[in-house]
């Protein structure tokens, strides 16, 4: 296990029992050792192969060695943690109330196109809300690490929400479009969104990772970011990471987000009245 990192909360990760709020920040290394490891194998070498999982839904050998070596490390630091990958499911207890999520690269297609806008992303979630969590993203050099109460960091920089107001002035990206069977209502909410505000906001974006639009909401790049669904592996880590940085995070409904959530909206508190009401416009 890797010493932490300056300017972060420290502790001895088996001091305080994980499970407990009290010893979250303490795992915090444990998380940024985690995707330093996976940086290493995405940075290691290009995609050898890129298989179908689903409706236009893929797979490579990166995710795969990424999510091997991390579940790897994470079962020898924490053994007594569940944990819940994209590519290979839940392992350990059912009834744990804490466990880690990993998204070993959100960005998939991204990357199998050699894309650099792609991530790394992990959090630990206690009782449907992640308390700790970590993002790399390996091509572009960033990492961003937060443990509930602790603030939210890119490196050793304390970073926050934007001030951005009114639409006008806003960044918003929007998430990937729905695959799969039962696409098409969602996807007519969001072309009805992109439409709304493509007429009200300042530029709209559509990157292909949350852990992206999530790490740079938080980081004041973006000023909202608007997800419409809510898949733990990625949106957990940069969910807590947006509530540290001082922003929100929010259901379609506007209620607090969680694993339970239908989908992820995360902004800067200025935009939250003009946001929803789009959202609600648009069919959300």
């Amino acid at each position: 296990m890797s010493g932490h990192a300056p300017g972060h909360p420290t502790g001895d990760v088996f001091g305080d029992r994980p499970g407990r709020r009290s010893g979250h920040s303490a795992l915090l290394p444990v998380a940024t050792r985690a995707v330093e490891i996976a940086r290493e194998i995405v940075l290691s070498r290009a995609p050898r192969s890129v298989r179908a999982k689903g409706d236009r839904d893929m797979v490579t050998d990166i995710d795969l060695a990424v999510e091997d070596a991390v579940r790897a490390f994470l079962a020898a630091e924490t053994p007594e943690l569940a944990m819940l990958g994209e590519e290979h499911g839940r392992t350990g207890a059912a009834g744990d109330s804490a466990w880690w999520v990993l998204d070993p690269v959100d960005g998939t297609a991204n990357l199998a196109r050699g894309i650099p806008l792609c991530g790394v992303s992990l959090a630990l979630v206690e009782d449907g809300r992640p308390v700790v969590g970590a993002i790399d993203l390996p091509f572009l050099g960033a990492r961003y690490t937060a443990a509930a109460g602790r603030g939210a960091y890119a490196g050793e920089e304390r970073i926050g929400t934007s001030a951005t107001t009114g639409l006008p002035e806003a960044m918003i990206s929007i998430g990937d479009f729905a695959v799969g069977p039962d696409a098409e209502p969602d996807n007519r909410v969001r072309l009805a969104l992109l439409g709304l505000l493509g007429r009200r906001a300042q530029r709209i974006r559509m990157l292909g990772s949350a852990a992206i639009d999530l790490a740079w909401v938080a980081q004041g790049r973006l000023d909202a970011t608007v997800i419409l669904s809510n898949l733990p592996w990625d949106t957990m880590a940069g969910a807590l990471l947006v509530r540290e940085a001082g922003g929100l995070v929010l259901d379609r409904d506007g209620t607090e987000h969680t694993t339970a959530s239908a989908a992820t909206i995360a902004l800067c508190p200025g935009l939250r009245d003009e946001l929803m009401t789009a959202l609600h416009q648009a069919g959300a």
